[in-house]
């Protein structure tokens, strides 16, 4: 399964970074190969500057070796080793009124000292943090995220909607982050499920991530906008870093597990701003958007 999944994110890296260069018309994606001293590494691919995409990266990693003690506290397990491998993306558009996207798909294993196979699980999601709401994109994101997961189970999409609304809460703000997706986590093998159903339910979500995505920025990266809506959108990324530094658990386990710095912190965007005590005028399109922030709303 390890191998069957890492070939599969390598594969759906060089399709997403193929359609991102297209839509954006300027930028190609560098990349940047990497070894990790503990046993692995990762591909690395960065975009910058672009026409539409001022920053974004589509990462690919598969890391193992001796579970770190800090990783061993947090899982409750003994002296065990580890192999993970997932592709983990962000994508910081230019033009405010195109969402920040976020998705990621993974698997994970760990062995016992004769390297048995004592736990194994799946996890990921996709995620939308509009600067600007625009309902049918919403409703767009979501009916797509709905129609993966409903030919797998018909309660997953209403499960994982929930759990994605739960996790990606900055609970100091008492908001959301964006309008949600997907967020599903140890995703073991079941009397419902075997770890093959599981694997074909995430590459499932991870084949439809473009066709969530791609129309979005299609019917928005064109349009108009105020120095004062980019002065907005700053802002608000400045509540995403907020949350990636404070709340991810991936970017906790990235930094206890001594990934890559450059890697874990590529999610974090090129230009934002903390303005003191800030509150956007009442009525206004910024308003409008923070009150579906402060309850998340059913979209399909």
């Amino acid at each position: 399964m390890r191998d069957q999944f890492f070939q599969y994110i390598q594969e759906l890296q060089d399709r997403i970074t193929s359609k991102l260069e297209e839509i954006d018309g300027k930028a190609k994606f560098k990349e940047d190969l990497w070894d990790r001293a503990e046993g692995g590494g990762g591909r690395t691919r960065v975009i910058e500057n672009g026409d539409v995409f001022e920053k974004g990266g589509v990462n690919i990693s598969q890391v193992h070796g001796p579970l770190p003690p800090a990783m061993q506290q947090y899982f409750k397990v003994g002296d065990v080793d580890f192999f993970a491998c997932g592709l983990s993306l962000v994508l910081h558009p230019k033009n405010p009124m195109v969402p920040t996207v976020h998705a990621n798909w993974r698997y994970f294993e760990m062995y016992d000292k004769t390297g048995k196979v004592i736990d194994q699980w799946f996890g990921g999601g996709q995620d939308l943090t509009p600067y600007y709401l625009f309902e049918e994109d919403a409703q767009h994101f979501h009916q797509v995220c709905k129609t993966a997961c409903d030919k797998h189970h018909p309660n997953f999409y209403s499960e994982y909607k929930q759990k994605c609304d739960e996790y990606f809460w900055n609970a100091h703000r008492d908001e959301a982050r964006g309008i949600g997706g997907l967020f599903f986590d140890y995703c073991k093998a079941s009397e419902e499920m075997s770890i093959e159903n599981w694997y074909n339910f995430v590459t499932e979500v991870g084949n439809s991530f473009l066709e969530s995505y791609v129309p979005i920025v299609e019917k928005r990266k064109a349009l108009a906008y105020t120095e004062e809506q980019r002065t907005w959108q700053e802002i608000r990324r400045g509540r995403y870093v907020e949350f990636n530094l404070v709340h991810d658990k991936g970017t906790l386990f990235g930094l206890k597990t001594n990934g890559r710095i450059e890697s874990i912190l590529m999610s974090l965007p090129p230009h934002v701003q903390w303005v003191y005590d800030h509150h956007p005028e009442t009525g206004s399109k910024e308003e409008k958007l923070l009150k579906v922030l402060k309850e998340p709303k059913q979209w399909t």
